[in-house]
């Protein structure tokens, strides 16, 4: 059979795309173009006060748009339109003045001005929502509170129908079903439905409690919420039957594209609370991994003995490194987790005797190929940065910020830009889709507020005594523990899921079925025996059964009569009870709070470590019918008022606020913006370009080459080298860190690194000079042990890193203070909170070099494919593609690589010149 010629697939696709066209074009919006929209006149920033937010507003797509798309490339309006600027300051940022910052970024001022109105809509007589020419970003303005929550929902549905759909099913577990089987797809339910797994009852307790429980405020919260969600359920209804709804369906065979038989199914409150599980998963929990800490720690004591063994570990640990970079950097101290002087109840495993809790079951299919053992997953995101500086250190004697998430780079993003004007809510900025009733992140009338994950321990590991209920020897398999005493069964939680192959993705069909047990201590992940009697380790997180909770607190924020300055934000920051740094500016004070429902821990307990499941040893005040405990006080939270200035790059909050996970030490992502702040506030006269310059200098930086290769290079210097080509490698990376240690192209475009041999030898160097580094003194067990708890490499390309390839984000997780200590310790210069042992070449200088020159010699060998293999999105050797930023497709529309930026995601560049 004769294949079709390319001409003829093209006519075929024309056609389908005119017969896609004549059923799936969104009505047009209302005309506006020329009618102008007055500015609200609370608007405090006077055009200083910008934001972006790739790739772009809009989200949707219908069939017609997605094929076109796929055949010749065009994109919807508004849907990569953000791209372009936010990659350009790369190339740009050296030469940034305050007039150039909206080259760069969106301006983000309240309001439409008259001849930049793109289109009105008015979905109810009581909300309008304007939409401008530049970005296409929503702006609502509702003349009772109803209509502006219902117009939220109905403009969120506009923009990201088909997401919001998507991970709604995420949070309640079963994506693939609705989605199809693709490995991503399972990954993604299987990461996410442990941490939250709930029944349709669990769902609706929530929204009753913040109903009944939280006053006022929780009763107005669900009408808004309500209103919004009737606003998306009108979206999704007028498009449907329109015939403008998300392609996605039709690709997914939810919908008929011919005759339109299908549904999409009707949004409800319970799915707020899913979509809200999905968020603070990824960016707003903090503490867990305590029986990986538990192994680690046995093969300390196993190697070294225990004593010996524990402060080895400890060192490793650093839960209160002298030395850690730190956001409240006064000298204000924080108590919170500290490891007691005398340990009570600890519940460390036997050796050899832990198992991981199996998740997935009854394997049909393509679910039971040996690719679908081990879906990719998504790991929980440490991210985002703020720069702020206090009034007195600016050239305009008012504080400016730079601050944002980094929330990774889908398309369309998790995030969306929008304002809201109405009764009691008055705010410009980003939401998550699906929860986006109030404004997260964004600016007031007066004031501006971002955050940043602060993963303080707010979850804890139990190992509950396992029983049965006859009365039986209980063993490792057994569904019942000892609770208070009474043996009592483990509820079963469980999801089974079908896929068929479709359009939009054509894995083969198949099934498995999700099980978890859940006690009153939390979800099993993990059973084991202590002191020979079988337990199973829970993970009880604080903010469990209260995933929405932290709506009180966001509806503070967005209420101008609530914030009126640093102290009342600081009071609504309170009632968020994820684990987030949250920070301010207006034109007369930057302002820094720690949130999160910091549980009290029973006295003696080591939140490190698991504990037994025993009542002494439980939360104070806990009880496990809706996961209430006592928490700790505001004023015992880290916050400050005024400090000169504030960094965060999910780094130490302040003093005695215990790091809740290894690698807060000497050297820490947070230093690459605190060595750039720092400077100006000393000089005084801080502008937000030059702030913007900061965090754009720093997004480019190689964090290993600029506090790590000087010491590497003082230990390969002690001694001429021999080797010419360890001679070569020496001054390649030397003359890197001396230009700035930047992974930056040539020219905007070449897709071609400056230095590229220097930042190719340092991604090879990095992982073997770790190894020759620690792996010989601590011995493989502990090695390997101490990887599984905190990976040695996160840079750009590392796709073996927690967050992955092409995802931004790097060297927040790595060995990069252990190997600072190190070589000061062999080097012989000064080091607070030192690691218990020297390693490298067991302490010897000469040894040491040794191994630094014969890695050194290995890693400069390295070809270019070997160091960036391909990857699926790049050709093996291609350096600056391996470090590119890719957009992943939630849908079905692709965007163009973009240049590495170790940058948050949406950001906002402030500076008030006024207040009410």
């Amino acid at each position: 059979m004769r294949r079709p010629t390319l001409r003829t697939r093209t006519a075929v696709a024309t056609a389908l795309i005119a017969l896609g066209a004549a059923l799936l074009t969104p009505a047009a919006a209302a005309a506006g173009a020329d009618v102008p929209v007055p500015l609200p006149v609370a608007d405090y920033c006077g055009q200083q006060c910008s934001d972006i937010l790739p790739p772009g507003q809009s989200g949707n797509a219908t069939l017609a748009q997605i094929l076109a798309h796929k055949v010749f490339g065009t994109m919807p309006a508004h849907t990569s339109d953000q791209l372009t600027r936010y990659d350009s300051l790369v190339a740009g940022y050296p030469a940034l003045t305050d007039a150039k910052v909206n080259d760069f970024f969106n301006d983000a001022s309240f309001g439409v001005p008259s001849g930049q109105v793109e289109s009105t809509t008015s979905p109810r007589s009581d909300v309008t929502i304007t939409r401008d020419k530049k970005s296409g970003v929503p702006h609502i303005k509702g003349t009772t509170r109803y209509g502006t929550s219902f117009g939220a929902g109905y403009a969120a549905a506009q923009d990201r129908l088909w997401q919001m759909d998507l991970f709604r099913h995420v949070g309640r577990g079963d994506l693939t079903p609705f989605a199809g089987g693709a490995l991503a797809n399972q990954g993604l339910e299987q990461q996410f439905w442990p941490q939250a797994p709930y029944t349709e009852a669990d769902l609706q307790a929530q929204v009753d409690r913040i109903r009944t429980t939280e006053g006022e405020r929780g009763r107005i919260a669900m009408e808004d919420s309500q209103a919004y969600i009737d606003g998306i359920n009108a979206y999704r209804v007028q498009s449907k039957n329109g015939r403008y709804f998300p392609g996605e369906y039709v690709l997914t065979g939810h919908i008929d594209s011919v005759t339109n038989a299908g549904e999409i199914q009707p949004f409800k409150l319970t799915d707020l609370i899913a979509l809200a599980s999905v968020v603070g998963g990824l960016f707003g929990g903090g503490g867990g991994g305590e029986v990986q800490a538990a192994l680690s720690l046995l093969s300390a004591q196993q190697t070294y003995g225990l004593e010996e063994g524990t402060r080895v570990w400890e060192s490793f640990r650093e839960r209160e490194d002298p030395e850690a970079v730190l956001t409240v950097h006064d000298g204000t101290r924080f108590p919170y987790a500290q490891k007691p002087a005398s340990p009570q109840g600890r519940a460390l495993p036997d050796a050899g005797s832990v198992t991981a809790e199996p998740l997935v079951y009854d394997r049909t299919g393509s679910a039971a190929t040996a690719a679908a053992a081990d879906p990719p997953k998504p790991v929980k995101q440490s991210m985002s940065n703020a720069l702020l500086v206090s009034g007195a250190k600016t050239a305009s004697g008012h504080p400016v910020a730079v601050f944002g998430p980094q929330t990774g780079y889908l398309a369309p993003q998790l995030l969306m830009l929008q304002e809201l004007q109405g009764p009691g809510i008055s705010a410009r900025g980003a939401s998550f889709a699906g929860v986006s009733m109030y404004v997260q992140l964004g600016r007031g009338q007066d004031y501006a507020w971002s955050a940043t994950s602060a993963g303080q321990d707010i979850t804890d590991s139990f190992a509950v005594e396992l029983c049965e209920p006859g009365g039986g020897a209980p063993t490792k398999a057994s569904t019942s523990y000892l609770y208070r005493g009474t043996c009592t069964p483990m509820e079963k939680l469980e999801h089974t899921n079908a896929w068929k192959s479709s359009v939009a993705d054509p894995t083969p069909n198949g099934s498995y079925r999700m099980q978890v047990w859940r006690t009153h201590y939390g979800i099993v992940t993990h059973r084991a025996a202590v002191a020979g009697k079988p337990v199973a380790y829970t993970a009880l997180r604080s903010t469990y059964r209260h995933e929405a909770d932290s709506i009180i607190g966001f509806q503070m924020l967005n209420d101008p009569s609530y914030v009126k300055d640093a102290r009342s934000f600081q009071e609504a920051a309170q009632h968020i009870g994820y684990a987030f740094n949250w920070f301010y500016a207006d034109s007369r004070e930057a302002a820094y709070y720690n949130s999160g429902s910091n549980p009290v821990r029973a006295a003696g307990v080591d939140a490190a470590l698991p504990v037994l499941g025993e009542r002494q040893y439980e939360w104070q005040g806990f009880d496990p019918a809706a996961n209430t405990a006592d928490y700790t006080p505001p004023a015992e939270h880290p916050q400050s008022i005024g400090q000169d200035y504030y960094i965060s790059w999910n780094n130490k909050q302040a003093k005695d606020y215990s790091a809740a996970g290894f690698g807060m030490g000497s050297v820490h992502r947070g230093d690459l913006i605190d060595q750039r702040v720092a400077p100006l506030v000393a000089a005084g006269g801080v502008t937000r370009a030059e702030l913007t310059q900061a965090m754009a200098d720093a997004a480019v930086t190689d964090l290993r080459a600029e506090n790590l290769l000087p010491e590497l290079l003082a230990v390969l210097r002690g001694q001429p080298a021999t080797d010419p080509a360890v001679s070569a490698a020496i001054d390649t990376l030397a003359a890197w860190q001396a230009s700035g240690a930047e992974r930056k192209e040539t020219a905007p475009g070449s897709k071609r690194y400056a230095h590229a041999d220097a930042i190719r030898i340092m991604d090879a160097w990095w992982p073997l000079l770790v190894e020759a580094e620690f792996k010989p003194g601590l011995g493989a067990p502990l090695y390997d042990a101490l990887r599984a708890s905190l990976s040695v490499d996160e840079a750009p390309n590392a796709g073996h890193g927690p967050t992955g390839a092409h995802a931004g984000s790097a060297f927040q997780y790595g060995w990069w203070s252990y190997a600072d200590k190190d070589l000061r310790t062999v080097l012989g210069r000064p080091v607070s909170g030192p690691l218990a042992r020297a390693y490298c070449g067991g302490g010897s200088l000469a040894a040491c070099r040794d191994a630094m020159t014969a890695t050194l010699k290995q890693a400069a060998a390295a070809t270019p494919a070997a160091v960036y293999p391909a990857d699926g999105t790049c050709a093996a050797g291609n350096q600056w593609c391996a470090d590119a930023i890719v957009q992943r497709p939630v849908g079905g529309l692709a965007h163009p690589q973009i240049n590495w930026q170790n940058r948050p995601t949406y950001q906002q560049v402030v500076e008030f010149p006024a207040h009410r």
